[in-house]
């Protein structure tokens, strides 16, 4: 039996490879449908469509497929150590389920900072911010800075290169202080002995 859970984690990891494949094949989609892409496609989009339902859109940007590779990391790492421990306790079933959301909810953040920064940086600099891309990043970016000024500086308003260094600046310590709190939470669910 526990061969065929390591066997059974293994095709997992094969899945995942070709999902995280056939989403980064997504991205091209403007050079045309290939016969590799039509395979890939009849795979993994029964898998990926499920999670479409969630409501995980913002501004022009999808994240269910970092939900789905997130479920498919979980089950693929449980049945890892079922496999080469021959069991696993809850409490290291519910380690790895916070492990894997604060997974998704890290990238998320990380993704918030970077664009914040790149936004900074075009502002200050002058860059030509009126294209498509810096409106698509607005719109991701905008109801969390404002939610983060509305919180910090009430009814009062700021300039836009404040607010944009006030998010990061809230964001990087939120980031930190979310870390170690959910490491604390993991460690203590992983020596959880049922």
């Amino acid at each position: 039996m526990i061969q065929f859970i390591g066997v059974l984690s293994f095709f997992l990891s094969i899945y995942m490879i070709i999902c995280l494949f056939r989403i980064i094949l997504t991205w091209f989609s403007s050079m045309g449908p290939s016969r590799l892409q039509e395979i890939l496609a009849m795979i993994t989009d029964p898998y990926l469509n499920w999670f479409r339902r969630f409501p995980l859109r913002f501004a022009h940007m999808d994240f269910t497929p970092v939900l789905a590779l997130g479920v498919l990391s979980l089950a693929n790492r449980i049945l890892g150590t079922i496999a080469s421990h021959g069991s696993i306790s809850i409490g290291v079933i519910l380690a790895m389920t916070l492990q894997v959301i604060w997974g998704v909810v890290s990238f998320l953040i990380g993704l918030l900072i970077v664009l914040l920064i790149l936004r900074l940086i075009a502002y200050v600099a002058r860059l030509g911010t009126d294209s498509a891309f810096w409106r698509i990043v607005d719109a991701f970016a905008q109801p969390v800075v404002y939610k983060i000024n509305r919180l910090i500086f009430k009814d009062r308003i700021v300039g836009f290169s404040l607010s944009v260094f006030l998010s990061i600046a809230v964001l990087g310590i939120g980031y930190i202080l979310l870390r170690f709190l959910v490491f604390l939470v993991i460690s203590l669910l992983a020596g959880l002995p049922i």
